[in-house]
């Protein structure tokens, strides 16, 4: 279990970072899955496969080829790998993000797979995650797991602490829900960023409400992320999922009070994306 100091840096800063939440064998297993959909994309030219929700459940950057797979996501991969769908609702994974969320227990909401493969032009531009998936309180969790080495330079999470305290921005812009915050907010609010990186197998723990971004890959290492988004068993989802799952709504810590607890937010629903990810939001292409 995590210590207190760990739990009370969470609430303090908005993330943590602990390395060695997962093994050698598990990052293999993880890794092995994920090498195969990449050698699948390779014979593709745009996002494919199927989820529940009738989009696709691979989505490929615009630079992708043949020569040069550029796989961006994976969407609700723990409903086509076993392995995948272990870490995210029995592993430690789960097991820290419930103890970091606190109260009666926590429960599965989504997950995915981001990665940025060497040299492509992936990039997550600056917002938070609770304005994508509103609920009724905002003890809300994304845990970013590091299925390969992430470093300075190959594209990591940059946050900004403490900005989980602070207000939620609105990401409409023009009447489209661009899923980025304002340029004018990005000036004020995001020069001074930390970076999330460390070796396989380390989990990065991030308040919904975090400010947070990433930059392209222009490196010859991989940065693959398994990302898993984790809300209090009290807290009632508003509106459809982005990204909906079998698995939804699992309970992976504590027990079920049957309980829905409410705090004060204001924040216009957002718009559930037409294309394979919230990456067509942010380029304004959906």
């Amino acid at each position: 279990m995590l210590e207190q100091w760990q739990i009370d840096k969470y609430h303090e800063d908005g993330f943590l970072l602990v390395e060695n939440v997962l093994n050698a064998q598990d990052i293999s297993a993880l890794l092995e899955d994920f090498n195969g959909w990449v050698e699948e994309s390779r014979k593709q030219t745009q996002a494919y496969g199927e989820t529940i929700d009738g989009r696709a459940r691979f989505d490929v950057e615009h630079d992708h080829s043949a020569e040069h797979p550029s796989l961006r996501r994976v969407a609700s991969p723990t409903e086509v790998s076993d392995t995948y769908k272990r870490i995210a609702l029995e592993s430690k994974v789960a097991q820290y993000s419930g103890q970091l969320i606190g109260g009666s227990g926590a429960r599965f909401h989504h997950g995915k797979i981001n990665s940025k493969l060497p040299h492509t032009a992936t990039q997550v531009k600056w917002h938070q995650d609770f304005p994508f998936t509103p609920h009724s309180n905002d003890d809300l969790i994304t845990s970013l797991l590091m299925v390969s080495d992430v470093t300075p330079e190959n594209g990591p999470l940059q946050v900004i602490p403490g900005s989980h305290k602070r207000e939620l921005f609105t990401h409409w812009h023009d009447g489209v829900f661009t899923g980025t915050i304002s340029e004018k907010v990005e000036e004020e609010r995001c020069q001074s960023p930390v970076s999330c990186y460390g070796p396989a197998g380390s989990v990065c723990f991030m308040h919904s409400r975090l400010l947070h971004a990433s930059s392209p890959n222009d490196t010859e290492l991989p940065r693959t992320i398994f990302i898993n988004v984790y809300a209090a068993e009290d807290a009632l989802p508003y509106g459809e999922s982005p990204l909906p799952s079998v698995h939804s709504g699992e309970m992976v810590w504590g027990q079920e009070s049957g309980q829905v607890r409410s705090v004060e937010n204001t924040l216009k629903l957002p718009q559930k994306p037409k294309g394979a990810s919230f990456f067509v939001q942010q380029a304004n292409q959906d």
